[in-house]
């Protein structure tokens, strides 16, 4: 190779000791045939992508250490389960007038740079969804210490994988890994950085005259604050405490239905006995508009519309959360999903189908007694149960629908 290079290579991926690493990244093009075109976004540093057999591996060059701290980064990173791009290695590279490093990390396949979804006039309608899927990854980070310092859209990725919507990190060059939730000043100085970033970015799209417009969408110069208050209001309300006594299960519903009003899925659900009863903890996720739909089809073979498949999926996730804490151990969501197939769906679906005509279906209906149930067990104060809230629903409500037939 003509000169002195150093390879740090995770097992399981190619050597890539056939890459000209003599050469600047920039001059690859003229010395290697592997590079290959790909969509990204702005960056301060040269970036190539490279072919190994159809696995496509991003290359940056960065100053001499660099590479390697920002690996170490990505790996713990990565272990704290956060989206972000899979760490591969790192190359120190010695030549005679200048040391440099280059970060190898693997490909975010069908993954679309942040900004693109700005300037592409046929991705308008997911900018909400994905500044949404924003906030949603800074309030993720930062619940397990990690300030980015460098938040913008040029170093986040986007990908849609069956339904979902999530926001990727590229960039951990500022990143700081903490053992512990980050402090508040941390945070607001983490929101202070994206906030400026992504405002910035959007009005250089717009003054060189490449942004997509369009009609009630958010503003530019108020991206970044809408960004900032969705953050806000999803981060309290995750940490704000919620204790649940005996009877009153109906609460995680609720609780649910908050998460979902402000445009957040809840991934799974815990339960964590405290002295005064029982914490409740969420994941959350941004989903798209087919996900909770394609969801509850794979686990239970239901095909009903997204809307309603949410509102079961919300009462699977409640049920392995009960499940889990009576068991004592993690219940997977396929047990909890076939659990409330056979105890609590189908058996209330036989007590509905009398009412089904040509307005409504089995599905529709039962999502109305989950409303009917949840309307009852606020009232009374405790959970009033899936039987008792079906009987009183086709008592009162039911005739209603008779009459339609």
């Amino acid at each position: 190779m003509g000169r002195p290079v150093s390879l740090t290579i995770h097992s399981g991926y190619p050597d890539f000791l056939d890459l000209p690493w003599d050469q600047p990244l920039s001059d690859w093009p003229i010395h290697s045939t592997r590079l290959v075109e790909l969509p990204h976004g702005l960056s301060r540093h040269p970036v190539v992508f490279i072919n190994y057999e159809g696995a496509v591996y991003a290359l940056k060059e960065l100053a001499q250490s660099d590479a390697k701290k920002e690996y170490e980064n990505l790996i713990r990173i990565e272990a704290l389960h956060l989206p972000v791009v899979i760490p591969v290695g790192f190359v120190q590279v010695n030549t005679e007038t200048n040391d440099h490093s280059i970060l190898i990390t693997q490909y975010l396949d069908r993954s679309l740079p942040y900004r693109m979804l700005f300037m592409s006039q046929g991705l308008e309608r997911y900018r909400t969804h994905l500044l949404d899927a924003m906030a949603g990854l800074l309030v993720q980070m930062h619940l397990v210490g990690v300030f980015w310092g460098d938040c913008s859209l040029s170093n986040t990725l986007f990908r849609r994988d069956a339904g979902a919507l999530q926001a990727y990190m590229v960039d951990t060059e500022t990143t700081e890994v903490n053992s512990d939730r980050l402090s508040p000043t941390l945070r607001f100085h983490d929101l202070e950085i994206m906030e400026e970033n992504i405002d910035c970015e959007l009005a250089e799209l717009k003054f060189l005259g490449i942004l997509a417009t369009v009609k009630n969408q958010i503003p530019i110069a108020n991206t970044g604050g809408y960004i900032r208050i969705k953050y806000q209001n999803l981060w309290e309300e995750i940490t704000r405490p919620i204790i649940i006594g005996t009877g009153e299960n109906y609460r995680i519903q609720e609780r649910i239905r908050m998460l979902n009003d402000m445009g957040f899925s809840v991934g799974d659900v815990r339960i964590t006995p405290t002295e005064s009863g029982n914490e409740l903890k969420f994941d959350v996720a941004v989903t798209d508009r087919s996900f909770h739909r394609d969801q509850l089809y794979g686990l239970t073979g239901l095909f009903v519309e997204e809307m309603q498949a949410r509102k079961m999926m919300n009462e699977i996730q409640e049920q392995r959360a009960l499940l889990s804490q009576s068991n004592g151990y993690e219940t997977p969501l396929s047990v909890a999903a076939y659990h409330w197939l056979q105890i609590t769906y189908k058996p209330i679906s036989e007590q509905l189908n009398g009412l089904v005509n040509t307005h409504t279906t089995i599905a529709e209906l039962y999502c109305q007694v989950l409303e009917h149930k949840w309307y009852l067990s606020e009232r009374a104060g405790h959970d009033v149960g899936h039987q008792s809230a079906t009987a009183d629903y086709i008592e009162k409500i039911g005739q209603n629908i008779l009459l339609d037939i």
